[in-house]
């Protein structure tokens, strides 16, 4: 019998096709990177925990070498299996760092998305779950005063959510060189244990015996997640443990105030209260790069005066589906686009980076000729 490759050359030659398709698989799971805003993804050490996890880490820098003070941006916790959730790019928060000359590093803690190690919950421990939490943002702390582009000595952390909530736990290990915390929405709703309410709040005024630096806190009257109750009677539990906090209620934002830190329309909401903020800590924030806060964005059309954002009817080309469509992108928060074709194709994008480009790419997977964008935020954009 043959054997299957007659020579060395031809086994040489499949090795190295072999090769060359695994390169091709490891390029096309490259991250899609923000060269505009310096967007970088490392491997972050855990150095000293339990199989020494690595932290997939997210890093937007401005212009120059630095050193840049630093704003580490805590993420949030979908439902279901965390390994599956996506590396977090609050890229319209990072452009309002980035333009005041921080470096935004933003980590994925351990288990979450491609960072190595699994997730400990806690059960219904949430000030255990919070504290396991911000050993991971304190590893990442730490590995930023080994680089020399960041400003060990300036840092301010954010985070929206289940991050809002490390980002406070962050605070109680009294992390050096943290100068505030800014916490939107934060929080871990645990609705299958008894009285989570109340543990929630017990645990934030733990938290509150510990944190010396100060707090600023978003929170609103539709969030989905804690309502009003919650949150007050977690600010109150924590002021009371002699924490220093001011918090901010939006009231009713979009159709929930528990998405706020991502939505561009509350950009005019948080933006110059964490401004102010940062002054009182003592952290820069003069704009230094104002060519950054556009950076990577296509400009937004004019309106057109072809119809009435809410004239459903007027919307060209669409059936009944697609109108029903259309009602459903006018409750969307903002950002926000809507993009139709002639073939009777249409979709809508929202919030995040660049929804005009995201509406115009979902139509188009579905239409027989090129899609353009009917609405874009709060007006009529089309032309015939």
């Amino acid at each position: 019998m043959k054997p299957w490759f007659s020579s060395k050359a031809a086994l040489l030659a499949a090795l190295l096709a072999l090769a060359g398709v695994a390169r091709a698989q490891v390029n096309a799971g490259a991250p899609q990177l923000n060269a505009g805003l310096g967007e970088q993804v490392v491997m972050v050490p855990h150095r000293g925990k339990l199989f020494n996890p690595e932290l997939e880490t997210t890093i937007y820098r401005p212009p120059g070498q630095g050193p840049f003070p630093v704003v580490v941006i805590n993420h949030g916790k979908m439902a279901g299996d965390v390994r599956f959730q996506a590396r977090y790019q609050p890229v319209s928060a990072a452009r309002f760092f980035l333009a005041r000359g921080y470096a935004v590093v933003v980590p994925m803690r351990t288990g979450f998305s491609k960072s190595s190690g699994s997730y400990i919950g806690g059960g219904c421990n949430v000030e255990s779950n919070g504290r396991v939490q911000a050993e991971d943002v304190k590893a990442v702390i730490d590995w930023l005063g080994e680089q020399a582009w960041a400003d060990r000595r300036q840092v301010l952390l954010v985070g929206q959510s289940h991050g809002g909530w490390t980002t406070l736990a962050a605070g109680a290990a009294g992390v050096e060189g943290v100068k505030g915390l800014v916490n939107f929405a934060g929080g871990l709703r645990n609705t299958d244990c008894s009285g989570w309410e109340g543990t929630l709040a017990r645990a934030a005024g733990s938290y509150g015996k510990q944190v010396r630096v100060p707090s600023l806190w978003f929170y609103g009257e539709n969030d989905s997640f804690f309502p009003e109750r919650v949150w007050k009677a977690m600010a109150d539990a924590y002021a009371a443990g002699g924490a220093p906090v001011d918090v901010v209620n939006t009231g009713s934002f979009g159709t929930d105030s528990h998405f706020l830190f991502g939505a561009r329309a509350a950009e005019r909401v948080w933006q110059p209260k964490v401004n102010d903020f940062m002054a009182a800590a003592g952290l820069p924030t003069a704009v230094r790069f104002p060519d950054l806060l556009r950076a990577g964005q296509p400009p937004v059309p004019p309106a057109s005066g072809f119809a009435a954002l809410d004239d459903v009817d007027k919307v060209p080309y669409l059936k009944p589906s697609g109108r029903d469509g259309y009602k459903a992108f006018l409750a969307k928060q903002l950002p926000r686009a809507f993009a139709v074709g002639p073939s009777g194709a249409w979709a809508w994008a929202e919030m995040g980076d660049d929804p005009l480009a995201r509406a115009l790419a979902n139509c188009q997977r579905h239409a027989k000729t090129d899609c353009k964008l009917y609405a874009v935020d709060d007006q009529v954009v089309w032309k015939e």
